[in-house]
């Protein structure tokens, strides 16, 4: 057996009351990085390894934003950022998807992402119908998968084993994934997502770093406007990138096309502010979105982002309510982090 892996030095972020007193602790980390991945704000352990899991979507569809063949298929900006997307399976996720799929000559059954049901249903509070049948096509992470099928038809790649780690889609999104947070392959750990696709574990301030160079006004030497054109689908279309009644939504609306947001599994969150050139990197150390909800509100609020939460759509994400099988209010979640600015 080896050695245990370090724990990170995180600390207290948010808690959970019941009747008053606090009953959970949630720590974890954040970094605030600019464009040059100087560290600016922090709180927890910036350097604590993390996998990105979702929250890398925007650096998986670079290869195929720059790849010079791409107007061949002439995606919309909806289709860029459903491709970017954590959707949640509803009627007009799924549309573009097949979208795409048609585009690029698959059908469905190309998908390897697997099969859940639709994420719209816990946002609206209801249950799947056990008749119902679903597909890849409401998988999450679909619009991931169709872009990267529309990646390896551009490569003259192998449609099969799209997933495999040495398949050129993925030697490709590994590429921009070292170039956008600045790091050898040798400082990057791997595994396997919940979608079958690969994910990657970077120190959080160097995915805080990719997340601000996706703010950049002038093109990037390896990969062009792509970063440019993946910001402005997902904050023109955060509908795509989300769903009803999720963060990433609020979010994106409140920002008005200035922020980008997009979430992760195991509570990782990441952001960019586009006039600020910031890059904003977020975990939850154990994983629990309740948490990651209220600590993503808060950051922005210290950074003077967003004000006032009080009528405002965040207002339900900023202290998520502690609730009871009846529905009851019998606690909150509240953020208790102090960003600390650095030297």
């Amino acid at each position: 057996m080896g050695a245990d892996p370090a724990l990170p030095a995180h600390e207290p972020l948010a808690v959970a009351t019941r009747g008053g007193g606090i009953e959970s602790v949630h720590y974890g980390s954040i970094a605030v990085t600019d464009r040059s991945g100087s560290l600016l704000y922090w709180a927890g352990d910036p350097a604590a390894m993390v996998f990105g899991r979702s929250s890398l979507k925007p650096f998986q569809v670079v290869p195929l934003v720059a790849h010079p063949d791409v107007a061949r298929y002439d995606f919309t900006d909806r289709e860029i950022a459903v491709i970017c997307a954590s959707h949640s399976g509803e009627p007009r996720h799924v549309e573009v998807v097949l979208g795409i799929l048609g585009k690029i000559g698959c059908d469905r059954r190309a998908l390897q992402c697997g099969v859940h049901a639709p994420l719209y249903f816990e946002a609206i509070g209801q249950r799947p119908s056990a008749e119902d049948i679903y597909t890849p096509l409401h998988h999450n992470c679909s619009g991931k998968h169709a872009g990267m099928l529309a990646l390896a038809r551009l490569l003259n790649a192998p449609i099969d084993g799209y997933l495999n780690p040495d398949h050129p889609v993925q030697q490709a999104i590994l590429d921009a994934i070292c170039h956008y947070t600045g790091l050898p392959r040798s400082a990057i750990a791997a595994g396997v997502d919940g979608c079958s696709a690969p994910t990657f574990a970077v120190p959080l301030s160097a995915l805080a770093r990719a997340c601000a160079r996706l703010t950049e006004d002038v093109a990037d030497a390896r990969y062009g406007d792509a970063g440019r054109v993946i910001f402005h689908a997902m904050t023109s279309h955060p509908e795509m990138v989300s769903g009803l009644k999720r963060l990433d939504l609020a979010l994106m609306h409140a920002g008005c096309n200035d922020l980008l947001a997009k979430g992760g599994a195991e509570a990782v969150h990441v952001l960019a502010l586009r006039r600020r050139g910031f890059g904003i990197a977020i975990k939850i150390a154990d994983g629990a979105a309740r948490a990651d909800h209220a600590v993503t509100v808060e950051v922005l609020r210290q950074l003077g982002v967003i004000g006032d939460l009080a009528g405002t759509p965040l207002e339900f994400f900023g202290r998520p309510k502690v609730t009871n099988w009846r529905g009851l209010e019998v606690g909150e979640v509240l953020p208790v982090l102090r960003l600390r600015q650095a030297e």
